[in-house]
């Protein structure tokens, strides 16, 4: 099965999952009366929403790459993220002024033992399926199952407070705990919207991804052949899982145009060894200059001008510098 339709059979079970918590929590809340139980089950209606925008957007991001678009739809999924990271946000703010009113008209609780069952039957699907998820789209490097995945999961942990509310408040009986865990754990779905909306905005705006540059130029170093002089105007941009890398190269001068084919065929090739398919990348040849004798480690150069003298390690701050490298004067 291909990644992308992996991540669309998982997104399909979580759509499902998010109806049937959702019918759970709202049976719990009709049950109980409480504003922290109400703070659960508004959630699942975010998990609802954003589940079939999630759908949407993988089965659209899947789709290959025409004339309109020509590096495919897998942008789709930031917008897709920055749907359910608005919906996450909105429904905390909801939940805040839910609570605001419980404390100015408190009403009673009821049927609190009946509310704590549902509620941690509906944690553990939650948590299960989250987990799933998470790992599915970490592995397939899909944001949005990524972020469903995350909102599950963290759904568990702010279901688990509020359990621990109820507890609380029936050995206690104070009434104002039910608001004051809505809040609570509002206040951290709210930091969670945040959090996805702000990675949707990057993904959208080509912020550069710094862990994996870091991650590839690491690579690219350890690696590197003596005739791959320098690497300079490396960018990253992501179309979904997909990563479109472009960049220079400086060879030989020397090297025939299919020598220098070669040269890109081999960097390719060991670029798709360590990152997949997921990965394409476009390499621009560049020539080397005279200043480049002392950074080349090419042997036996019979038109080489200066010996050489130290070899610059590729970092990211030097592979994203638009220019060929040299050693300072």
């Amino acid at each position: 099965m291909s990644k992308s339709k992996e991540n669309i059979r998982v997104q399909k079970f979580i759509v499902l999952v998010a109806v049937l918590l959702f019918a759970i929590k709202m049976t719990a809340w009709y049950l109980t009366n409480s504003v922290a139980v109400l703070t659960d089950g508004l959630e699942s209606i975010v998990n609802v929403l954003s589940g079939f925008v999630g759908l949407y957007s993988l089965y659209l991001s899947a789709r290959p790459r025409d004339a309109n678009h020509p590096y495919g739809h897998g942008k789709v999924e930031f917008i897709s993220a920055g749907i359910e990271g608005t919906l996450i946000t909105l429904a905390g703010l909801f939940i805040v002024a839910e609570a605001i009113q419980s404390f100015i008209h408190p009403e009673p609780l009821n049927s609190l033992d009946v509310g704590i069952v549902l509620i941690g039957i509906s944690a553990a699907i939650n948590y299960g399926f989250g987990y799933w998820a998470y790992q599915t789209g970490k592995r397939n490097d899909s944001l949005a199952l990524q972020a469903s995945g995350k909102h599950l999961q963290t759904d568990t942990y702010t279901t688990i407070g509020i359990i621990g509310g109820l507890v609380l408040i029936r050995f206690t009986n104070i009434l104002w705990l039910d608001g004051a865990v809505a809040i609570l754990f509002a206040l951290l779905i709210i930091k969670m919207g945040i959090k996805i909306l702000r990675a949707a905005v990057a993904g959208i705006m080509d912020e550069s991804d710094e862990d994996l540059l870091e991650e590839l130029v690491a690579f690219l170093q350890e690696n590197r052949d003596p005739k791959w002089i320098d690497l300079h105007n490396l960018r990253i941009i992501k179309y979904g899982r997909i990563l479109h890398v472009d960049c220079h190269m400086t060879l030989p001068w020397y090297l025939t145009v299919k020598e220098a084919h070669d040269e890109l065929d081999k960097m390719e090739e060991l670029i798709a060894q360590k990152f997949g398919n997921r990965i394409e990348i476009f390499i621009h040849t560049d020539y080397c200059m005279e200043f480049s004798c002392k950074i080349c480690r090419v042997k036996n150069c019979t038109v080489r001008k200066h010996p050489m003298e130290e070899q610059v390690n590729w970092t990211v701050e030097n592979v994203a510098s638009d220019g060929k490298h040299r050693l300072a004067e």
